[in-house]
């Protein structure tokens, strides 16, 4: 994830990583984990002083970078960065699968929150990318390591558990699943996210920063691009001494001020340093343990994935917490994306895939709050308990006589790493009171989706219809006042309904096909409260009619849709350059190319199809072309590099096609000549009264010896007069005209000479039409009275039953 840009173009992955030291101010890296958070977030502020570029406020007040960019400064939201990346990923995609591509499944870590998530799923929308589903990095890794597995116990058995612990570059995240045949079931989830691999490098890069400060008085911290060099070497010796207990040295040549410096460092010492970073691993995998409610006896494996848990005190730390040897069978780089393609392909309706399915979980619990009519005025209510199944989908039921807000929040914002605990603001709509001035009863469903996010997903109103009768739309609702509220309290009594696929109103029917409805009874248990109204319920004969409602839902950090808009408009204007500025390259490339090219050949193989005279005048052209590339032609438009191409070919095409001419020459004049010869022999046998020929019109077979004979003198004459001609001089004879003749000669020949002799009817009349007519009946199934029976058994004998043909 690495994007440089520069004067004329954009470079993005590999071609980008290699400008990190050369073009440091605009060439951006690590920039995942800057989405969805505002510019004085305190982590921001953090980063900002590390990173080599420079992160500025966006008028909405969220981070944006400031770079170069075309010569001129811009200043780019983290969503366009990441857009930039993803648009690159479906440009790749698309060369390579040669189609285009419009779905794709993105990871993000399992602790972003709503305003992180939306923000990737703003970039996904810039790229041109519909994003299936958000999928949480350890969920995809599950996915990849079970979906194989086919040893997975049954349905009815008792579960697989599984640990997944995932250390990347910058984050430290644990899970444990539930594995059977089919489906996986996330248990829980836990993180670190401010611990990864660059903090080792980090701790590497303060203490080297240290000594050569005492060693050689530099001060490394002051110049970005020793500091990244340094990132660079450090980041390669760590990874060497996973591999090496031993003393490793550490050179850098012309490192500052003209200076090498070098030093060394070993394992041990290296794991003294990381001691507090090392004493961080083992937190969340406890935490991870009580939360599942397991021991360690229940973990069937350990698998790791992630750079950072090749460090050997990580993977040490890892196995004596679970006091068992760890298991490496994912790739540790590619398990997130193999997870995110596979479930990419169970989404989608062109791959047929093995059945499987994911249950995931809420990451943080979730709580609404509204404005209550009772006297201490707020009424709240958890509606998702952290770790709890998602997708899913509650029905909570209100009692009110006007619209009403819903606030959303994580309950516990000191476990979210995030400054802000809001979710956003949810305005019901066109709520009134009942005919009859009573409260108005509400049903709000809210549901936490497929990509993680919290929403309120439908409101209706159930309105009394007066007509008596039965009706089946009494649900038998878990009637819950809130926390902070009285019992007594009439008018805001909260039910939470479990959406378990039980048809509920209209409005919900159609959110039913994608619910997950595990764990259906869990939460009702929790919210419920009095249920002293539920006797009364089944007595009730009132019709009840079911109407939507407007929301208008407020979200904290939402980019609104005509800013996303404008940057898709941006991105594509980018592409638009990167485009032109690809083909200006390709156009200057090639004429260099045509340069190196022609003058090779000029001494080699094309050497006998020019005179000494022109040769030198194009090896003196060819050398001013090349000059002119490395000084005044360096920087042309396209066209200025097409037309030098058009003015050397024009000298360098003769010589080519000359050169060509003579290789392809022998082999179709040789082929004329066979063809001629094979002509005139069957015109021999014609006259001497060939059977096979006897047929033919005498007239045609005149015209056709006319055509031949015409043919071979053309033939001698154009090679006598080649045969005359140096190989400087142009052919008289193309390759294309032979060609052409060969082709005249067998499309007048042929017909007349190759003409099939005419059919000779077969005697009986009668018997050959009922043979057409029935298509050979075999065993006299069908028709057979029609013919005589000779005709049966002759079918029988000739052909096997039926594949019998009339000639």
């Amino acid at each position: 994830a690495c994007i440089s840009l520069g004067s004329k173009t954009r470079a993005i992955g590999n071609a980008a990583k290699s400008q990190i030291v050369t073009n440091v101010k605009n060439t951006l890296h690590g920039f995942k984990k800057l989405h969805g958070r505002p510019f004085e977030d305190p982590y921001i502020q953090a980063e900002r002083a590390k990173l080599p570029y420079e992160l500025q406020k966006m008028p909405n007040g969220s981070v944006g970078v400031k770079v170069r960019y075309l010569d001129e400064e811009r200043l780019f939201a983290i969503e366009q960065i990441t857009g930039m990346l993803l648009a690159k990923l479906k440009d790749t995609s698309e060369s390579a699968l040669k189609k285009p591509v419009a779905d794709c499944v993105i990871s993000v870590p399992s602790f972003f929150t709503d305003a992180e998530r939306r923000s990737v799923m703003a970039a996904a929308q810039i790229a041109g990318l519909n994003c299936l589903k958000l999928m949480n990095e350890t969920t995809a890794v599950a996915l990849a390591y079970g979906i194989y597995k086919q040893d997975l116990p049954a349905l009815e058995e008792k579960p697989r558990n599984v640990v997944f612990v995932d250390m990347g570059h910058s984050a430290y995240q644990v899970s444990i699943c539930a594995f059977n045949k089919g489906k996986l079931k996330v248990l829980a989830t836990t993180f670190d996210p401010f611990v990864g691999g660059r903090n080792f490098d980090e701790a590497l890069v303060d203490y080297f920063s240290e000594e050569f400060r005492t060693k050689y008085k530099l001060n490394v911290k002051e110049n970005p691009r020793a500091l990244l060099r340094l990132y660079q070497e450090c980041e390669k010796l760590k990874k060497l001494m996973s591999a090496n207990a031993s003393d490793l040295p550490l050179n850098i040549e012309c490192f500052m001020n003209d200076l090498d410096v070098s030093s060394k460092m070993n394992r041990a010492q290296f794991e003294q340093l990381c001691s507090a970073l090392l004493a961080r691993v083992e937190p969340p995998l406890r935490a991870a343990m009580d939360q599942a409610k397991l021991q360690r006896e229940d973990i069937y494996s350990i698998e790791i994935v992630g750079g950072a848990t090749r460090i050997p005190a990580v993977k040490e730390q890892i196995s004596n917490f679970f006091c068992k040897e760890i298991s490496t069978t994912l790739n540790a780089d590619e398990a997130v994306a193999r997870g995110c393609a596979l479930q990419c392909a169970i989404l989608s309706p062109a791959f047929k895939v093995r059945e499987f399915s994911i249950t995931d979980v809420v990451p943080y619990s979730v709580t609404l709050r509204w404005k209550s009519s009772y006297e201490e005025g707020t009424g709240e209510c958890e509606v998702f308990s952290k770790n709890h199944a998602a997708p899913f989908s509650k029905v909570i039921t209100f009692h009110k006589k006007e619209p009403f807000d819903l606030e959303a929040y994580y309950t516990h914002p000191h476990e979210v790493p995030y400054p802000d605990s809001r979710i956003g603001r949810f305005t019901i709509q066109n709520v009134g009171p009942q005919h009859d001035g009573d409260n108005s009863k509400v049903k709000v469903k809210v549901r936490v989706n497929i990509h993680g996010l919290f929403s309120v997903a439908n409101a209706s109103i159930i309105e009394k219809q007066n007509t008596e009768g039965d009706h089946n739309d009494t649900p038998m609702d878990t009637e819950s006042s809130s926390k902070n509220q009285g019992r007594d309290d009439e008018l805001d009594k909260m039910q939470v309904d479990q959406d378990e696929g039980t048809q509920k109103s209209q409005a919900e029917q159609q959110n039913q096909a994608d619910e997950e409805t595990e764990n259906a009874g869990t939460e009702t248990k929790a919210a419920s409260g009095d249920k002293q109204d539920h006797p009364a319920q089944p007595k009730a004969k009132a019709k009840v009619k079911s109407i939507d409602l407007p929301i208008q839902a407020s979200l904290y950090r939402q980019l609104g849709q005509d800013l996303i808009n404008c940057y898709i408009e941006n991105e594509g204007k980018m592409m638009m350059q990167d485009k032109l500025e690809k083909e200006r390259n390709d156009a200057k490339n090639a004429v260099e190319e045509y340069v190196y090219d022609f003058r090779d050949k000029l001494c080699g193989v094309f050497e006998k199809f020019i005179t000494e005279e022109d040769s030198n005048k194009l090896t003196l052209m060819l050398e001013d072309t090349e000059n002119w590339l490395y000084e005044d032609g360096e920087d042309q438009p396209k066209q200025v590099y097409m037309d030098k191409l058009q003015e050397l070919r024009k000298f360098g095409q003769p010589i080519q096609e000359r050169y060509i001419e003579h290789e392809e020459r022998p082999k179709v004049l040789n082929e004329l000549g066979k063809k001629i010869q094979l002509l005139m022999k069957a015109v021999e046998a014609y006259k001497n009264k060939d059977e096979k020929y006897d047929h033919l019109d005498p007239a045609e077979m005149e015209k056709v010896e006319k055509y031949i004979s015409e043919a071979m003198s053309w033939l001698n004459s154009k090679m006598n007069a080649q045969n005359k001609l140096s190989l400087t001089q142009d052919p008289v004879v193309k390759v294309a005209e032979i060609l052409t003749k060969s082709k005249e000669l067998d499309s007048f020949c042929n017909p007349i000479i190759y003409k099939p002799k005419p059919k000779i009817e077969p005697p009986n009349d009668a018997q050959s039409k009922a043979n057409g007519e029935h298509n050979g009946p075999v065993n006299g199934q069908s028709g057979a009275e029609t013919k005589p029976e000779p005709a049966k058994d002759n079918s029988q004998q000739t052909k096997p039953p039926g594949e019998m043909e009339v000639d």
